[in-house]
């Protein structure tokens, strides 16, 4: 068993101890609720992006269909009015006549077929108008619950790097204050995982909280007091009060 003075066995208790409260503050900053409603709210908005651009391009078609539609009413509008002044005119045979009353019927009955057209055409608008406002307030919504969990997450990460950067130098300071040989001791434990250095209390380990048999007990407490004893149950360093 290596050999160190007491005190210093003492000082890897506040190292542990420092360790244990970086631990938890990383832990803190990996699972930040913040962090779930942003994944979480990253897949919706691809869903309601998709939703909106829909949306938008079904507006975008009516549009032009509408203006497409708008222009062949004005066309027939404009070529029936011409008609109509021909007729006014009274000029030409009966037979040019009677097949241009023929041709203003017709154009009659093609704009009143374009004019049903174009209400149809309207009353889609308004509903495709009515999904993109409701597709675009969902997106923006979405996003704005987004923007807000960000900010709220990068205070949270300041404030957390603050306090790990804090706990850091302090745990740099701790550790130079112990023997190269005994911190080696404590950082080789303390890669496996487990706690390196806990405190005996009675006849109990404090890094796995279980009781020493009465033979490891009384070799521990029959050892020198720079002699380092370790936790037979977890290998924990263990130092005595």
């Amino acid at each position: 068993m290596p050999q160190a003075d007491p005190t210093d066995q003492r000082r890897l208790l506040d190292i542990a101890a420092t360790d244990r409260a970086i631990a938890a503050a990383d832990h803190r900053r990996n699972t930040l609720p913040e962090l779930a409603l942003i994944a979480a709210g990253t897949e919706r908005t691809a869903s309601l992006r998709v939703a909106k651009v829909n949306a938008e391009t079904e507006v975008a078609d009516l549009e032009r269909d509408g203006r497409k539609l708008d222009l062949e009413i004005d066309q027939v509008r404009a070529r029936a009015d011409r008609d109509a002044e021909r007729m006014a005119a009274g000029a030409g045979p009966a037979k040019d006549l009677s097949n241009l009353q023929h041709e203003i019927d017709t154009l009659a009955r093609r704009q009143a077929t374009l004019e049903d057209r174009s209400l149809e055409l309207m009353e889609l608008r308004e509903k495709a108008d009515a999904v993109l406002a409701t597709a675009t307030a969902d997106f923006d919504a979405a996003a704005a619950e987004i923007a807000a969990a960000e900010s709220r997450r990068d205070d949270q990460f300041a404030d957390l790097d603050d306090e790990l950067a804090r706990l850091r130098a302090t745990r740099a300071e701790q550790a130079g204050q112990v023997p190269d040989d005994l911190l080696a001791l404590y950082e080789r434990i303390r890669k496996t995982g487990k706690i390196a250095a806990a405190e005996l209390r009675g006849a109990e380990c404090q890094a796995c909280r279980l009781e020493l048999d009465s033979v490891a007990l009384s070799q521990i407490r029959s050892a020198p007091a720079d002699q380092v004893m370790r936790c037979t149950e977890c290998g924990a360093i263990l130092v005595r009060g």
